[in-house]
């Protein structure tokens, strides 16, 4: 776990991340008293309250990642895959370079409790989730980024709860707009599923858009200024 703090940045945060983890997976997966779960809710309860408190009523800034970005650092908060996102695996991600010399996506994950489907598996929304989040940032370190148009998700068997899975993923071509990207998860060395996706190039000023429209919408700050800024200073396509 330090060694990823130290690599995102959000050390505070992952810790936070991985308590919050812990407290769910023995609530989800394993017997606790009610009284017990009572004086944990009584005092969680407390802790919510003092951050919402203590918090700055803005966006947390999000990072902004580019080809050459240690993967570990391009989705820190990512539902899916953020080491400091508490409702996330996390994913452990790294970059090796594949047989054609462009980078591609290599990492592991232990899925939890809370993560259950049919007995025993991981369920197959959850699947669906990481590879949409491997599959993007595979595009990411191949400076092809873009967002999901499409993802096909095949369930070769079932996926088992609680065992270390290795993760693949890489960029694999383009057509105009269409970026096209591969993704698969491994049980002792057995493909478990597999997905494909393909995703649009998005020019800097149609992301402006979107950002700009769900942010008018929002009944809470959704988006921070460094990355509206970041948007708008970009060169339009």
């Amino acid at each position: 776990m330090s060694g990823t703090a130290a690599l995102t940045g959000d050390a505070s945060l992952e810790r936070l991340a991985a308590a919050i983890r812990r407290i769910s997976a023995v609530a989800v997966g394993r017997p606790v008293s009610d009284q017990v779960l009572d004086e944990a809710a009584a005092t969680l309860a407390r802790v919510a309250d003092t951050l919402e408190a203590r918090a700055e009523n803005r966006k947390r800034p999000r990072s902004q990642p580019h080809a050459g970005s240690d993967p570990r650092q391009i989705f820190p908060t990512s539902p899916a895959i953020g080491t400091a996102n508490p409702v996330a695996p996390p994913a452990y991600l790294w970059a090796v370079a594949g047989q054609n010399g462009q980078r591609e996506i290599r990492g592991r994950v232990t899925f939890d409790y809370p993560y259950e489907g049919p007995p025993t598996c991981v369920h197959g929304g959850v699947i669906a989730e990481l590879f949409d989040e491997l599959l993007g940032t595979a595009n990411i370190i191949a400076d092809q980024a873009g967002m999901t148009g499409t993802l096909t998700v095949r369930y070769r068997k079932p996926t088992p709860l609680l065992a270390p899975l290795d993760l693949v993923a890489r960029h694999t071509g383009t057509e105009r707009r269409k970026v096209f990207t591969w993704a698969g998860i491994y049980h002792a060395g057995e493909l478990t599923a597999e997905a494909d996706g393909i995703f649009i190039s998005m020019p800097p000023g149609r992301m402006l858009d979107i950002v700009t429209a769900n942010a008018r919408d929002a009944g809470a700050p959704v988006v921070d200024a460094e990355f509206i800024e970041l948007i708008a200073e970009a060169p339009a396509d």
